[in-house]
């Protein structure tokens, strides 16, 4: 569903527009309700965000996970509890709730990247440094991408 990365800045109200390839994909689900939370990709932080459906989903999965655990009840606080709402405006922006945006570090431009059904919104140069880290992970392990068949 959501693929590819995309460049962007954010105003100084902290909207930004979606990519318009993102908006399609959210245009099909008839649905402008968007949910945003804190994440982290390795050490860094980052923002996910989902159409709702999909959010739906991930916490059934976390509240069915509960049952096994503490650390479950522990990430349901901290991803769940951190969550907010928020909907693609008539221009196609989203508002990033001003303590996601700090959080997250997110500064005047942010890289949208697609995560088949929920995209991560990352700090552009944050983002630059994660994509050298897994160029590196990922080209350095043939058996994996042997695996892969590629």
């Amino acid at each position: 569903m959501f693929r590819g990365n995309h460049l962007y800045a954010v105003d100084d109200k902290g909207r930004v527009a979606i990519p318009a390839r993102f908006r399609d994909e959210l245009s099909a689900l008839q649905d402008a309700r968007l949910v945003v939370s804190r994440f982290r990709w390795r050490t860094h932080r980052c923002l996910d965000v989902y159409p709702l459906v999909a959010w739906q989903r991930v916490e059934e999965k976390i509240v069915a996970a509960r049952q096994f655990g503490n650390k479950a009840a522990v990430f349901e606080r901290f991803y769940v509890g951190a969550a907010q709402d928020t909907q693609v405006d008539g221009q196609g922006r989203i508002l990033i709730p001003p303590t996601l945006r700090a959080w997250a570090a997110i500064g005047r431009e942010v890289m949208f990247v697609g995560a088949n059904d929920k995209f991560h919104i990352f700090d552009k140069d944050v983002f630059h440094q994660i994509d050298r880290e897994d160029e590196h992970d990922v080209f350095d392990d043939p058996d994996f991408l042997n695996q892969l068949g590629l």
